[in-house]
């Protein structure tokens, strides 16, 4: 508690209130100068991300059309000599955007933009029993829970029911690497093994 002062006509004064007024004066003034407002704008994307939850899950699916479109031409390069350049600007849209850790499994399409991987505790499907009534974390009581901000977002999404969708354990040989990558070469692969499997069909159906 601060110290007070008892001052000569009306109430006590607080310390940090006769230090304000010591300080010397002049035209600067700080901007955010409150711890609160300090930790507000430490995640002020992090939450603008999933309050606009399904804005990004349209931008995403257009994304990740695009990149497998362009599948042959990572193929052709080889996937191992674009995971460099593609890694180091998937790091920085996704950390701006997400607080991304990299873990090169990323699941914000079912967990409404939140990541995860914020988790102090890295709890991949669901929160803890330690969320304060007013939704922060146990851990970081400054920081909003993951996944009360995940439940959020996810209700904002066409495909909300993916948040119910249960994840497999973090692999951590995969940390560093790139997801846009990843996905887009398991989406490319189901592809042709779907298309190999429909002309064996039909090639079973014309020799019948």
């Amino acid at each position: 508690m601060s110290e007070t002062t008892p001052a000569k006509d009306g109430p006590a004064v607080t310390q940090a209130t006769l230090v304000k007024k010591a300080a010397p004066k002049s035209d600067y003034k700080p901007a955010d100068v409150s711890p609160q407002r300090r930790v507000q704008r430490s995640f002020a994307v992090r939450l603008w991300s999933i309050r606009h939850s399904r804005l990004l899950e349209w931008f995403y699916g257009r994304f990740a059309d695009m990149f497998l479109l362009l599948h042959p031409l990572w193929k052709g390069i080889g996937y191992g000599r674009v995971e460099g350049p593609i890694k180091f600007v998937e790091k920085r849209v996704k950390g701006f955007m997400f607080d991304c850790r990299m873990c090169g499994q990323c699941i914000l399409s079912s967990t409404g933009m939140s990541c995860p991987m914020n988790c102090p505790k890295q709890l991949r499907n669901g929160p803890c029993g330690g969320v304060r009534a007013n939704g922060n974390c146990e851990v970081e009581p400054d920081m909003p829970c993951v996944w009360v901000k995940a439940w959020e977002g996810s209700q904002n999404m066409v495909h909300s029911d993916r948040i119910l969708t249960v994840q497999k354990p973090v692999d951590q040989s995969l940390r560093e690497t790139s997801a846009w990558l990843r996905v887009t070469a398991q989406a490319a692969a189901a592809r042709e093994a779907a298309a190999a499997a429909k002309n064996g069909a039909a090639n079973t159906g014309t020799s019948a």
